[in-house]
C-alpha cells in the first residue's frame, strides 16, 4: 500500500471530490483517480462512490478516512525524526492574509524556502476566513483577535495600529478628539467594532460609514482619497504616513496591541514544518517589531 495513495484518498475525502483534491495536490485528476483505484484494489473494497456529479465516500470510506489520516501523520512525524537536523521536505500549505501578507509575510516564507530547498511551500493569500481542516491547510497566519475554535494557536508577534485620515478630510470635517465623536464622522468600515485604550479600560465604538471592505489596503486607499477615517494596522498604513497622505487621528486613545498567530488543526504532534515557520516569524518580528 503506497503512502501517496493514502494521502490522495485523505485529500479526496477532505476536499469533497477528485477535482478539488487534484487542485490541492497540484496533480492531474487522472492521477488522483489512478491512486484511488490502486488503493481500493489493495484493500479489496470501494472507498469512493463515483457519480456524474462528483465523488463521495462510501460507508467504508468514511470509516477508513480517519485511520488513513493518522497513518499519514505518523509517517510524517517518523520522517521528520530521522531527517538531518534542519532538513525539511514535503509540502507546507499555509493560508496568509491578503492585506498584509504579500508585503510583510511573503519575505519570511521566501526565506524559509531558501533555507529548506526540499520543501514545497504553497501560500494562499486571501482575507477570507478559511477552514483549515476542510480546506486542507497545514496552518494559517492570522492577525488580530482570534475567533473561538478548536485550533491550536502560537503567538509569533505583535501588531500595532492607528486611527488615520487624510489631511483633506480633516480640513473639511475636522478630527474627532474622543471615541464618542467618531459617530459624527464617516468611518471606513472593516470591522463591526473599533476598540481604543483609555487608561486601563477598553472603549468600544460601532463606526458608521458608506464605504466598507474586508481588505485593509482598500481601506487605506479610501482614507487617502479623503473618504473618511480608518482603523488600521501600521503595516498597512506606514507608507501613507511616511508620505503624509495619511495622518494619525485621536492619538490620545491608542488602538490595543494585536497579536500575530500561526494557527493549526489540533494534533498532539505538530508538524515540524509548522513549528519552523513559527520560529522564522518570531525571528522576523524580533528583528523588526513593526513587521
Amino acid at each position: 500500500m503506497d503512502i501517496e495513495d493514502l494521502r490522495t484518498f485523505v485529500e479526496v475525502a477532505d476536499a469533497g471530490g477528485v477535482s478539488p483534491a487534484a487542485r490541492r495536490l497540484g496533480i492531474s485528476k487522472s492521477m488522483v483517480s489512478r491512486r484511488l483505484i490502486r488503493l481500493e484494489e489493495a484493500l479489496g473494497i470501494q472507498l469512493v462512490a463515483r457519480t456524474t456529479r462528483g465523488a463521495g465516500l462510501t460507508e467504508a470510506g468514511v470509516t477508513f478516512r480517519d485511520y488513513a489520516a493518522r497513518v499519514c501523520a505518523d509517517i510524517d512525524i517518523a520522517r521528520e525524526t530521522i531527517l538531518p537536523d534542519g532538513d525539511l521536505r514535503g509540502r507546507l500549505r499555509v493560508a496568509v492574509p491578503l492585506t498584509s501578507g504579500p508585503l510583510h509575510f511573503a519575505p519570511v516564507l521566501a526565506e524559509m524556502a531558501r533555507h529548506h530547498p526540499q520543501l514545497q511551500i504553497h501560500a494562499d493569500y486571501s482575507d477570507r476566513f478559511v477552514d483549515l481542516i476542510a480546506d486542507g491547510y497545514d496552518c494559517a497566519i492570522r492577525v488580530g483577535a482570534l475567533r473561538d475554535s478548536n485550533l491550536i494557536a502560537r503567538r509569533v508577534g505583535q501588531i500595532y495600529g492607528k486611527l488615520v485620515a487624510s489631511p483633506d478630510y480633516i480640513r473639511t470635517h475636522g478630527s474627532p478628539e474622543t471615541p464618542d465623536e467618531i459617530v459624527a464622522h464617516q468611518a471606513l468600515v472593516g470591522a463591526e467594532t473599533w476598540r481604543f485604550v483609555d487608561g486601563e479600560k477598553i472603549v468600544i465604538v460601532q463606526p458608521q460609514g458608506r464605504f466598507s471592505s474586508d481588505n485593509g489596503a482598500a481601506l487605506a486607499s479610501a482614507a487617502a482619497a479623503g473618504l473618511g477615517i480608518a482603523w488600521l494596522p501600521d503595516c498597512v498604513t506606514h507608507e501613507y504616513l511616511a508620505s503624509g497622505a495619511l495622518v494619525p487621528v485621536m492619538t490620545r486613545y491608542p488602538l490595543p496591541v494585536g497579536g500575530v498567530y500561526v494557527v493549526r488543526p489540533p494534533s498532539p504532534h505538530p508538524a515540524r514544518k509548522v513549528r519552523i515557520l513559527s520560529e522564522f516569524l518570531i525571528e522576523a518580528f524580533e528583528r523588526n517589531p513593526y513587521l
